[in-house]
């Protein structure tokens, strides 16, 4: 009887250890990722859209990449730099994840940028954030952004604003790196060739009275320059027209974006014709990109008539981290040195044409200029009017020029 205890023992102990050492390749055979978006706050909306595309992103590979299973662990933050950084802290530290893609506002970008120098064994992919401090200032090394950022999204808005007559212009945005990004990406080919910013207003994030901002515009100007996103565009928009607003608009990338495209406002008929730009339109016309909204519209029954910006940027850089697996065939080891060379060869064959990276791990790609038109079931969604290739951080301009410009701030370019 000890005999047959000591066997049978022995044939339960042999049989744990095998389970355990297969509970250990289990484990280790699934790949964490992180992604952060905003799911509060002002671009709420836009947060849960960016989710989607990262869904997307996995569910075209059937949530598979270098041959391992890829397991999302989603993070919420506000659109503010502390909680984005804690967010990001929690599902690296507590949660582990091996990549992270996030955040989405441009202020959060760089706060996560600084907080992956503490974290070398993690690889960290933008979502969308989109202000050029990002990247071009103190880059991280395990830091990636696989789309161009909020001044590329610019690059030529400023003579299509001249062609359309529009000489004297007042500037409203929102008062963070992203819009300064913008306002640079505009002004500094508008202001070089001859337009002029006559005022401007620096608004919080997550503004709802403009009547202050509203009464400031003056009756001389040709258009009115707007660089705000989300529920500030919408308060804005909705406002303007309540006081008999008549002016024409240029929008920042994300001001007539599909998340406020689809407000039900008055206002919103009188966007039709308003110029903008950014790495995406609605409109492209080509089996990429009809293919990538066909498949969003498939899956996600309560999302928006196109893909939105941040639904498109999040599937770009989920693509990135998910091909750049696959080059390695998931082999995250060495500090993920491997990993890394690949992303940094990598070129993302994206819906709206292809994504490389420069020096700084920074995108470099297609902007668009784009107008907004009224389609025939009463949608409105953005044409392209004209794409310029290859936009880098420098914005056209030789690198000694770009530095003595300088980055984007409330005061450069300066535009009397």
């Amino acid at each position: 009887m000890d005999l047959k205890r000591r066997v049978i023992g022995k044939g339960v102990l042999a049989a744990a250890v095998a389970l355990a050492f297969a509970g250990a390749a289990h484990a280790d055979d699934v790949i964490r990722i992180g992604v952060l978006a905003t799911l509060e706050g002002p671009f709420a909306a836009g947060g849960q859209d960016g989710i989607r595309g990262a869904e997307l992103a996995l569910k075209q590979k059937n949530g598979m990449a270098g041959g391992h299973k890829i397991e999302f662990v989603k993070g919420s933050s506000n659109a503010t730099p502390d909680k984005a950084v804690g967010a990001t802290r929690k599902l690296v530290e507590q949660d582990k994840v091996q990549i992270m893609i996030g955040p989405l506002s441009g202020d959060e970008g760089i706060a996560v940028k600084n907080y992956s120098k503490s974290q070398p064994g993690v690889t960290f992919i933008n979502g969308s954030s989109g202000a050029q401090a990002t990247t071009l200032v103190d880059p991280s090394a395990n830091f990636f952004r696989f789309h161009t950022e909020g001044a590329q999204w610019m690059v030529g808005l400023g003579e299509h604003a001249l062609a359309k007559g529009y000489k004297k212009m007042y500037l409203i945005a929102e008062d963070y790196g992203f819009p300064y990004s913008q306002v640079q990406g505009f002004m500094a080919s508008y202001c070089a060739k001859g337009g002029h910013i006559v005022g401007k207003s620096w608004v919080p994030l997550g503004t709802k009275d403009y009547s202050s901002v509203v009464s400031k515009i003056p009756g001389d100007i040709d258009a009115v320059l707007v660089v705000l996103g989300g529920a500030d565009a919408v308060n804005f928009l909705t406002q303007y027209e309540q006081a008999g607003g008549d002016k024409p608009m240029v929008g920042g990338t994300i001001t007539v974006d599909q998340t406020v495209l689809n407000y039900k406002g008055k206002r919103r008929e009188s966007l039709v014709g308003t110029p903008s730009a950014g790495p995406m339109a609605d409109s492209l016309d080509t089996p990429e990109w009809k293919k990538f909204v066909s498949d969003y519209k498939a899956n996600f029954k309560d999302g928006f008539p196109s893909p939105s910006l941040f639904a498109f940027l999040y599937y770009i850089s989920t693509k990135a981290a998910l091909e750049g697996l696959d080059a390695v065939k998931g082999d995250l080891s060495d500090g993920q040195k491997k990993y890394r060379a690949a992303l940094q060869k990598l070129v993302v064959k994206g819906p709206a044409g292809d994504i490389r990276i420069d020096e700084n791990r920074n995108g470099v790609g297609t902007t668009y200029i784009t107008e907004v038109v009224k389609n025939a079931d009463g949608s409105l969604a953005s044409k392209v009017i004209k794409s310029v290739p290859n936009v880098s951080q420098t914005l056209g301009l030789s690198k000694a020029e770009f530095q003595k410009m300088g980055l984007g701030s409330r005061d450069v370019p300066n535009c009397p």
